[in-house]
């Protein structure tokens, strides 16, 4: 629109000055200006691409080749294109970078009459998460820069990389049972050891059930009841309130929380047992636009913002996997893993009281958690005091916010706090016992001369201490 103001100004500069010189010059103009809108107009419309990626799937490491075919369905040739094939920005500027590029995603062309060109470039995938690949930006104009369209080419592709998951070791029902004894609801097995108590008798009941000594004292029939105790799979509770992983300290603590998540996943599965997980995470699928795309669009910074993901949700929905058995739930919990990111939309504490009456009772709740402030303990404490067992997974937590959960936690009952430091720990992370963390991961001494019995004792108080008196700090 400037352009053609100022041929309205040079024509009645024209007529005022009565230049004919100057007339012409503007009429010549007028028609570059006309001719050379047209044949943007005709370039633009007759471009279109297409992006074979063959792969939705990867894993941390892998390439994924990405083949670009840009065509010219149009009779006139088109001097200057400039086409870029998008990639989620903040995946390739986070440092360390969560995908990299090998090749050009950027290229300047010519294209001939009823041409085509292939480009090829591979997406390295450095981290876990579900990126979008595309749409392409096509950018084509005259060679005096009068005129500049853009079009948004090629539907884009979605690419899910799935979290690592480590091998741990120990992991043994029988012998170590890393994650607790649970009480059953539905009692499919039951312990003939451990005696839960009595009931009348009922046809059916073997002989070696019936409790003889009740049968004495009342004169009527009465049979034993029995408490099962065998492990019945885990519910994997992840919290991902961003406030509780500072941003010195990442992407790395909020990897190896989705890493450990995504391992004792993998443990509890082949052990055959069930297997749930609940977050307050963001679901990048959430965020990601799929439709309202302006192919018209003025600028090229107007193209890629309507080509690109949305930068934030509101969400305040959990994530939820509901705790079933198989190895549709495996992977599942994987490509849930995939997607979550930080988010500050639900607290922890929130997230528990939404989902608790959906975690199952038969199930160990597993709390993967960056820290533990007094109301999330307080969260914790109430599914312990509901009758589910609690064990709680300390990632890359500060040594003095490290000593507060500690405490915080064994105040509301809750003995079983397994710290994890690094990834090289969490092989052994179900091997540990709850007291061996608390003595050497403290440096407070039990007085000399103390056995290991007296010194296991005098710490559990201490600890216990600091958690009564540390219940009542903000």
């Amino acid at each position: 629109m400037k352009w053609f103001i100022g041929v309205a100004l040079l024509l009645l500069a024209a007529l005022f000055l009565e230049s004919g010189l100057l007339a012409y010059a503007t009429y010549v103009l007028i028609g570059l200006l006309l001719l050379t809108r047209v044949l943007a107009h005709a370039w633009i419309n007759n471009l279109s691409a297409t992006r074979v990626c063959k792969q939705t799937t990867a894993e941390v490491g892998d390439a994924v080749p990405v083949e670009l075919t840009v065509r010219n369905t149009g009779w006139l040739p088109i001097p200057f294109l400039l086409l870029e094939d998008l990639l989620p920005r903040a995946a390739l500027e986070q440092k360390p970078p969560r995908l990299r590029t090998k090749g050009k995603r950027l290229h300047i062309c010519m294209l001939a009459a009823h041409s085509e060109k292939v480009f090829l470039y591979k997406v390295q995938c450095q981290m876990r998460g579900y990126y979008q690949i595309g749409p392409v930006v096509l950018e084509t104009g005259d060679l005096f820069g009068l005129h500049r369209r853009y079009r948004i080419e090629s539907e884009p592709n979605y690419l899910m990389v799935y979290p690592r998951y480590v091998l741990l070791e120990g992991y043994e029902i029988a012998s170590r049972r890393p994650i607790g004894d649970v009480r059953l609801t539905h009692r499919l097995y039951e312990d003939p050891t451990r005696i839960a108590g009595v009931r009348p008798y009922e046809r059916g009941d073997p002989l070696n059930r019936i409790h003889w000594r009740a049968t004495a004292r009342t004169g009527e029939l009465h049979s034993k009841i029995y408490e099962p105790s065998t492990l019945s799979g885990a519910t994997i509770v992840l919290d991902f309130f961003k406030a509780g992983y500072h941003h010195r300290g990442e992407p790395y603590r909020s990897e190896l929380a989705v890493t450990t998540a995504a391992s004792l996943a993998n443990a509890v599965y082949e052990l055959g047992q069930q297997i749930g997980f609940v977050s307050n995470a963001r679901d990048a699928v959430d965020r990601i636009r799929q439709e309202g795309w302006d192919r018209e669009a003025r600028t090229r910074i107007a193209a890629r913002k309507t080509a690109a993901m949305a930068e934030s949700s509101e969400r305040l929905q959990p994530v939820l996997v509901e705790t079933r058995r198989g190895i549709e739930q495996l992977q599942r919990i994987r490509e849930t893993l995939a997607r979550v990111e930080l988010t500050d939309g639900m607290p922890f504490p929130q997230l528990i009281t939404e989902t608790a009456s959906r975690i199952p009772r038969d199930a160990t709740v597993l709390a993967v958690v960056p820290d533990v402030p007094v109301e999330s303990a307080l969260a914790l404490g109430n599914l312990r005091r509901r009758g589910l067992a609690v064990t709680v997974v300390l990632v890359a937590c500060e040594p003095d916010r490290q000593e507060k959960a500690y405490g915080r936690l064994i105040a509301e009952g809750i003995r079983d706090i397994r710290p994890l430091h690094d990834e090289a720990g969490l092989p052994h992370l179900c091997r540990q016992q709850m007291l061996g963390p608390l003595i050497t991961g403290w440096e407070g001494k039990a007085p000399k001369g103390t056995d290991p019995g007296p010194q296991a004792t005098w710490m559990r108080q201490t600890v216990y201490d600091m958690g009564d008196t540390d219940l009542g700090e903000d």
